[in-house]
């Protein structure tokens, strides 16, 4: 038996991976040969890192530090209460196409959220001139849509530990499995997802939460 490390979020191995499920923890895969006998290493200066993948070059703020696949988490009971209470409100508000509800969690916040990478002025004025509709339900639906989603808990223990919808935003793009594709695209274009395989991580809105419910972004771009 032999173990084969995971460079790059790819398991360096001869014979094609099964589909990935939604539940990803597995890091490392164990391989035997027909004759029952260890697999020959593989040379440190031969492995290779796909071109497609996130690389610390990459500006997004949300891409992967390490490129393993993050455990995608569904059930937010397991979320902190502070972080299931932001999480609430904002999906809510968001639903009930209440701008002025999503004004008041902004200014309750401790610290303004960052909603986008340039400076704004009023932050509900800012939703409405980037919503396509012009009134700011477009983004609401979006940001409804993102909330649903699956999410991830990253950065455990330090002072960036967080809570991100959607986990596409720290998932390794080549390797989403066709059911987490159809559950992109319940979010996004395929001419989005082209243009972000493109530039190698996720580029969409995405929302992160603190474990001690802080909001710290609502946003798209790089």
């Amino acid at each position: 038996m032999k173990q084969v490390t995971w460079i790059a979020g790819l398991a360096l191995c001869l014979l094609p991976a099964p589909g990935m499920a939604k539940n990803v923890t597995t890091e490392t895969i164990q391989l035997e040969t027909d004759g029952g006998s260890e697999a020959a290493p593989i040379p440190d200066d031969q492995l290779q890192i796909p071109q497609t993948a996130t690389t610390p070059s990459s500006q997004n703020s949300d891409a992967p530090a390490d490129l393993a696949p993050p455990q995608v988490l569904y059930n937010t009971a397991v979320l902190p209460k502070p972080v299931a209470r932001m999480h609430a409100q904002l999906k809510e508000a968001a639903e009930y196409g209440d701008l002025q509800r999503i004004r008041m969690i902004l200014e309750s916040n401790e610290l303004p959220p960052t909603l986008s990478f340039t400076e704004i002025g009023d932050p509900i004025d800012f939703l409405k001139e980037s919503s396509g509709d012009g009134e700011g339900f477009e983004i609401l639906a979006i940001l409804a849509d993102t909330l649903d989603s699956g999410f991830v808990h990253v950065d455990v223990g330090t002072p960036q530990e967080m809570y991100i919808w959607p986990y596409f935003a720290r998932y390794p793009l080549q390797d989403l499995a066709p059911d987490q594709k159809v559950e992109m695209y319940r979010i996004i274009t395929a001419g989005d997802f082209a243009e972000m395989e493109q530039f190698g991580a996720w580029t969409f809105y995405r929302v992160g939460i603190g474990p001690d419910g802080t909001l710290h972004y609502f946003v798209a771009g790089d």
